[in-house]
């Protein structure tokens, strides 16, 4: 029995027939060069197991059959993407800080404007403006201080980030205004003692040497208060949380205004109403920036607007802009009545309060839905490849 001849050979003299009999030069595929065609390799198959050569029709036939894999057949639809992440984890490592964080935004933003209060106090001769304004201050800086030892975990934390000072960190920058601001807070605060202090001996001469130094300490906090007001928006606009990056503009604003209205605030809850007239300047100025910053981080942003409006931040957002409202009102309608002024005070205050945490829970909700990294992401880079005129495939992303 005569061996069968093998595949290549019997491969190549079929090429050879082709070649003698006129045909053009076999095609070769785009997909791998060098490669035999469709045709051939069938051709070439039937050779080697000695069936009939297929004619052209049922060549076509095969080839609709195994699915147009060269633009026949069904077209092939790619499922829309979804916004997931690798075992549903967020894109992002979610901020760890906790309510303590948001309480501290609070009272240090209290801090800063009870002291424009109470040098508005000292400045126009309000006494229980001043007087109120220097106390709470004290005890805001101090809440303030608190709050912040705990997210460090040690007192000695903070020293530590005294050590140097950079002016392109806000964090560091954070430390060394309340480093400067708490002691003048408190040596005002103290100064408002000297009147309970006995007029003779060593005691005497302290309270006759506090009030003037009270003075020169409380002008110093006024100063460094729109700083201290200001620095934590800063500071949360600096980290890569997407709706907290991306409302770098708004934060300082919202955070000022929500500063100058708790102060207020303060002022219409412990103050007559003959006294009480900065404090509901103070009202009406920060109402007007909160609310104006409130508005923009809401429909400016886009996609990473929808946090501040959903869930848990958009309620407690609306129930702040509710009371800033009330307080406002309350305030230029209620001038001689005490109760007003003190229920006006009270929605202001509150109205701080669900401000502060209402911008803090919404970053950590764009944090943890990669829907807020992945799609901003995408616009930009889209944005700059129509700017730069390429084609998609030669566009270069954004350097991170």
């Amino acid at each position: 029995m005569t061996a069968p001849r093998p595949v290549g050979d019997r491969f190549r003299r079929f090429r050879e027939r082709l070649v003698a009999e006129g045909s053009d030069r076999p095609q070769v595929s785009d997909e791998q060069p060098g490669a035999p065609t469709g045709a051939e390799l069938t051709t070439a198959a039937e050779l080697t197991t000695g069936a009939e050569p297929a004619t052209g029709a049922e060549r076509r036939g095969r080839s609709r059959r195994r699915g147009g894999r060269r633009g026949g057949g069904e077209e092939v639809r790619v499922p829309e993407a979804t916004f997931t992440s690798y075992y549903g984890r967020p894109i992002l490592k979610g901020p760890v800080w906790k309510w303590d964080i948001a309480a501290y935004l609070f009272t240090g933003g209290l801090a800063a404007g009870s002291s424009l209060l109470a040098a508005g106090g000292q400045l126009t001769g309000r006494p229980a403006l001043r007087r109120a304004g220097r106390v709470t201050a004290l005890a805001a800086v101090s809440a303030s201080a608190v709050f912040l030892v705990k997210d460090l975990g040690r007192p000695a934390r903070f020293h530590h980030m005294l050590r140097v000072a950079k002016p392109t960190s806000p964090m560091s920058m954070g430390t060394w205004i309340l480093t400067a601001y708490g002691p003048a807070a408190g040596v005002a605060a103290i100064a408002e003692a000297a009147g309970v202090l006995p007029r003779r001996g060593l005691l005497g001469l302290a309270g006759r040497t506090l009030p003037p130094v009270g003075h020169a300490a409380g002008l110093f906090a006024a100063v460094s208060a729109p700083a201290l007001a200001t620095y934590t928006g800063v500071l949360l606009a600096d980290t890569a949380v997407p709706s907290w990056h991306e409302a770098y503009p708004e934060l300082p604003v919202i955070f000022a205004g929500s500063a100058l209205a708790s102060g207020a605030g303060v002022g219409l809850l412990a103050a007559p109403p003959a006294q009480a007239g900065p404090a509901r300047r103070m009202a009406v100025a920060g109402a007007a920036l909160e609310l104006y910053g409130a508005h923009r981080v809401e429909t400016r942003l886009g996609l990473l607007s929808e946090p501040y409006r959903l869930g848990r931040p958009g309620r407690l957002l609306r129930a702040g802009r509710l009371l800033t409202a009330v307080g406002v009102a309350g305030a230029l309608l209620g001038r001689r009545s005490r109760v007003a002024g003190a229920v006006s005070g009270a929605a202001l205050l509150a109205a701080s309060v669900l401000t502060r945490f209402g911008i803090f829970y919404g970053g950590v909700a764009s944090a943890r839905d990669p829907r807020y990294t992945v799609v901003p992401q995408r616009e930009r880079v889209d944005a700059r490849r129509s700017g730069m005129d390429l084609p998609s495939d030669r566009a270069v992303p954004p350097a991170v």
